[in-house]
This record gives structure tokens, sequence and C-alpha cells, in this order.
């Protein structure tokens, strides 16, 4: 009689310096305090980041999907008291940029002769993980994730299974922005999200949250834990970074106990689910 050996679980990760930005929730303490139901929304609402790795002119010239996947990167690496050289990233996003690719369309179609060559530099997926190493001078491994609407969960699933692999931190970044043109008929992306993290393989005193993940069915009759917050939920709809927020949400609550498991969903049959506690103490 033959048995079938139960596959060992993954195992648990750390997660250092959440970060987050979207115009309405600037900054991880802004978000935090709003997701725990202890701050508003900022209204006015602020201007898209002006990430201070970049030199002034690469600044300014730089489109919002490299301004925000920077910003968030650097302030999840400040947050970890990591040095952004020394450390893998994944950064992910469902379409990259898709203001720049509406104009490179258009352009062709027009007049070819005319196309910038720094926007089509900037057109590609990987160009803030580009920037994001140059500017750091980081030599590490670097990705850049799409999987259009499941893309912050195959950029995390990425993340983690190279983080327990290689037994070493790994910076994930998933970032989205507006769509403009005939490409609004195809994907409604709204407005400007991102967010990071790093994912570490053991505790130390800069963890915030123990994460246990696995792969899963897919279950489309489960049901799901629902976002507490009004600040969580305004923002549901915003682009298709917006599945991050349970996680996020649970971030900003874990440290009063076991957070409910979660399932990100990461094709029409798998799913991955997470379940994050307090980090153990010495």
């Amino acid at each position: 009689m033959s048995t079938t050996a139960t596959p060992p679980m993954p195992p648990t990760l750390y997660i250092e310096g959440p970060a987050f930005w979207t115009p309405t929730l600037p900054g991880w303490d802004a978000a935090r305090a709003a997701f725990r139901g202890e701050g508003a929304l900022a209204d006015p609402p602020a201007k898209r980041p002006s990430p201070q790795v970049l030199a002034p002119a690469e600044r300014r010239r730089a489109p919002d999907t490299v301004a925000l996947a920077l910003e968030v990167a650097a302030a999840a690496m400040a947050a970890s008291g990591r040095n952004a050289a020394d450390v893998p990233c994944v950064f992910a996003s469902a379409h990259g940029d898709l203001s720049i690719n509406d104009y490179m369309c258009g352009t062709l179609a027009s007049d070819p002769k005319m196309l910038s060559p720094t926007k089509f530099h900037n057109s590609v997926h990987n160009a803030a993980v580009g920037y994001w190493t140059i500017g750091t001078g980081c030599m590490a491994a670097s990705n850049a994730v799409s999987a259009y609407e499941y893309s912050f969960a195959s950029g995390l699933l990425e993340a983690a299974v190279q983080c327990a692999a290689d037994q070493e931190p790994v910076l994930l970044v998933g970032y989205d922005t507006p769509t403009v043109g005939a490409l609004t008929s195809v994907t409604d992306s709204r407005g400007l999200l991102a967010v990071a993290m790093v994912i570490a393989p053991v505790r130390t005193e800069r963890s915030v949250a123990a994460l246990q993940w696995s792969l899963a069915s897919h279950d489309a009759a489960a049901t799901y834990t629902p976002l507490r917050s009004e600040a969580a939920k305004s923002l549901v709809s915003i682009n298709p970074m917006a599945q991050a927020l349970g996680l996020f949400e649970s971030l900003a609550h874990v440290e009063g106990g076991d957070e409910p498991a979660l399932r990100l969903q990461l094709s029409p049959t798998l799913s991955l689910r997470l379940q994050l506690r307090p980090p153990p103490k010495d």
C-alpha cells in the first residue's frame, strides 16, 4: 500500500519596513493610522512623490511609475535598516507605464520620426527597477514581474520563494498608475498606488510581522477576509495594486495579535495563502 507524503510547509519569513504611497495616504505612517481607524485621508491629496534616490535632473524627467516605485522602495529600505546596494529586489506592476505606451502607439501611428528616445527608454516594463539599481548601486539580482490583476500576489510569491531559497532578504515593490487614451477600453486603472516591504529569512529587531505562506487551490465560492477600514475600502478599485490592501491592513493591526488568514489570487485556479503574526520575542 502506497502513501503520499504531505509536502513540508514553506518556512516562516519576516516582514520589515512596510511602505505605502497613494495621494490620499502618502506614506506608511498615514496609511497605518487610517487602516487602524486613527487617521483620515489627506485633503488635498498629495502630489506625486519626488524620490531622493535619483539625481535632480533624473527626478524631474522620471515618469510617475518610476517616481512611485522608487519612493516606496527607498522608504522600505530605510525602515529595514539595510543597505539597498546589497539587497535583491522584485518589482511588480500589472501594466508598467500606460501613459508612455499610449504616447508611443499614437506617435508611431501618426509621425514615427518624432518618437522621443527618452520616452522609449522609459516604456520598458523593467524601467523602474533599472532606475533603482542604478540609483542605489545595487548589483544584486533584480526581477520585474507582471501578471495583470494578479501582479502583486505573483511578485510576493516570487520574493518569498527567492528569500526562502537563497536565505537572504528581498525587497518587494509593487506599483501601478492610471490608464490613458485608447487603453482605457481594455483595462481600468484609475490612480497612483505603490507598496513595498523587505522580506527576510530570519527575525531582526526591525521585523514587524512573521509571515507564514503556502499555495492553495483557488475557490471562487470561498469567503475571503473583507477589508475593515473605510480608508482601505476607498482604494479598492484604484488600480491592480489594490490587491495588496488586505495584507497592508493586516500589517497595520498585527502588533495586536495573530491576524486572520488572507488569500491573494494568483490565477483562476491558484491562490497564495498568508498568515501574519507578531514576530516572536527573545
